[in-house]
């Protein structure tokens, strides 16, 4: 199994109503759940732009230096993303066309390179 991230960006977004966001929150957590009854799903999560940016970081003599929100020349943030497990490309793209439906926006694929890395606390890697 390949792992591949399904991401939009939140420039690629327009304005929505209240109710509009609730309606396609509904139809997107259909899509998710799908996900997770076939066992792809690994993770995801939403609602990002500029207003949840805490902090930006760049490495200056070697030393990270922190600048509050996000970079300043970026125009452009995540709005969400699921990270899938699945066999093939042609796989990944059926779940990003179910998404991009659901949503009535685009979303990008990405595959990673090989296997990532599990965090908390679980003795792997650590």
């Amino acid at each position: 199994m390949t792992e591949y991230v399904i991401a939009f960006n939140d420039e690629w977004v327009p304005e929505h109503t209240e109710e509009e966001i609730r309606a396609k929150g509904t139809a997107s957590r259909a899509v998710v759940a799908e996900m997770r009854d076939a066992g792809v799903l690994i993770f995801t999560n939403g609602a990002l732009d500029r207003s949840t940016a805490l902090c930006s970081v760049r490495s200056v003599d070697g030393e990270p230096v922190f600048t509050d929100g996000p970079y300043v020349e970026t125009k452009e943030h995540l709005g969400g993303f699921c990270v899938v497990d699945v066999p093939d490309d042609q796989t990944a793209r059926y779940w990003a066309g179910r998404l991009a439906t659901a949503l009535d926006w685009p979303q990008e694929v990405h595959r990673f390179p090989g296997p990532g890395h599990v965090g908390h606390g679980s003795g792997e890697g650590e």
